[in-house]
Formats: C-alpha cells, structure tokens, sequence
C-alpha cells in the first residue's frame, strides 16, 4: 500500500469519526453552537474561494489539454466544467426545496422515499471526496489536511441540518450510513484509483457545485443564529493557511 494511500486512509477514518461523533461536537461544554457553526461557516467559505475555485479552473485547463487532439476548444466547450458544477449545486438545492415541502402542515417528517433520496445523494457526495481523496494527498500533505478539516467541520454542521429535516430516520442510522459511504469511497479508490484527466475533473467539479451550495446553505445562517466575529476568525485564519500552503507548495 502506498504512502498517498495510507494517508487517504487516515484522512477517511478521521472524516468518518466525524460524522459519527457530531452530535457532541456541536455540543461542546461551555462553547456556544452560534459560535462553533460562525468559525465554521468562516473556514468553509475561505476554503471555497480561495481553494476549491482555482481548483476547478485547472480542472478546466486540464480538460481542455487531454482532449485538444480530440475536440478543438471552443469557448462554449471551456465552460464544461463549470456547467458540471452547476449541476451539482442545482441537484443539492432541489433536494433541500423537496425536503421543506415534504413536510406535512403539523411539521411532521417528509416522506420514506424523500429521506432516502436525499440521504443517497450526501452518500455519493461522501463518497466522492473519499475517492478523490489520495489525489489530495499526492498534491500535498498540508493541502490535504486542511481539507480535512474543511470538510470535518462541514459535516458537523450538515449533520445538524439533516437532523432538522428527519429528527427520527437520520438519528437512527443516517449518519452511520454516511460515514460508510466514506470508508466505500476509498476502498473503491484503493481497487480503481481515478487515472483520468477528464474523469478527476469532471468528479471534482461535480463535489465543488455541491460543496458551494452546502457551504452557502448551512454555514451563512440567519443572523440570530450567527456570529460576525467568529465568522471572521475562521474565515482569515483558513484563508490564511491556504494562503501559507500555496506559498510554500502545499
């Protein structure tokens, strides 16, 4: 087993220990939920902006290298990528949309078949940052663990939101099941490691549109229920480390 491998590994299980563990991240003694979910929200849109955007430009060039003596460029044909990640973001917003009208006028849960569809689709985006996983890892320790970060504190706090939707199906096994899906990314990684060009970029921006919507959506909360300041901790000292990581090659 290679070095890139192992450390994909150690990444997943932390990942998978996460979500199990976020009821009682969240509930930290003597730190308010405000405050944990403000920090968060900070990291995860420093991450977006000044990591996973960029990534997904270089997707779009090495794209557009693997298949220049396929397919000539066209400016239409440089917006793939991008096209692609959208759909993930539209995909991830019309399962939030089915979730809230699914609910009955007594707020009670949505409907068996809702909470699978919406469990599923978390599960394929668990799934792909675990199979994309050892990419990270040969590109750069240091870009990796912060990663990890990124998407561990994401977790905690999507973990609270599915928790809102399904309070009875997710507490039973939902977020077993999505850290499963973890452990299944990078088994699959570790018998079929993604070697194309094309298909890498075309899985990462599909995880990027669904990250962006997910950010935006869980870690901007209502005013009442966020904290400038802390946002703004996370939000600098991410971005700084990004800042240092790209400095010195990750």
């Amino acid at each position: 087993m290679t070095a890139a491998l192992l450390g994909s590994l150690a990444a997943t299980l932390v990942l998978a220990l996460l979500h199990v563990a976020a009821p009682h991240l969240r509930g930290l003694p003597g730190v308010p939920e405000r405050a944990t979910g403000s920090f968060a929200g900070g990291l995860a849109v420093a991450y977006v902006f000044v990591h996973l955007l960029p990534e997904l430009a270089q997707g779009n060039e090495a794209i557009g290298e693997a298949l220049s003596d396929v397919i000539e460029p066209t400016p239409l044909f440089e917006l793939a990528v991008f096209v692609v990640a959208l759909a993930g973001f539209a995909v991830f917003y019309g399962l939030e949309r089915l979730a809230v009208r699914g609910r009955g006028p007594d707020h009670a849960e949505p409907s068996a078949w809702v909470y699978r569809v919406h469990l599923g689709a978390f599960a394929g985006y668990n799934f792909l940052i675990t199979y994309t996983m050892e990419l990270r890892v040969r590109t750069g320790l240091l870009f990796a663990a912060l990663f990890v970060v990124a998407m561990g504190l994401h977790f905690v706090l999507t973990d609270r939101s599915l928790r809102a939707h399904y309070p009875r199906r997710f507490a039973r096994r939902g977020r077993y099941v999505l850290a499963a899906a973890l452990v299944l990314g990078w088994a699959v990684s570790a018998v079929l490691a993604p070697t194309s060009v094309l298909l890498v970029s075309l899985l990462t921006a599909l995880l990027s549109g669904s990250v962006l919507l997910n950010v935006f959506k869980e870690e901007l909360p209502d005013t009442g229920r966020s904290s400038f300041g802390w946002f703004l901790t996370g939000l600098t000292c991410y971005a700084g480390l990004l800042a240092l990581a790209t400095a010195f090659g990750g």
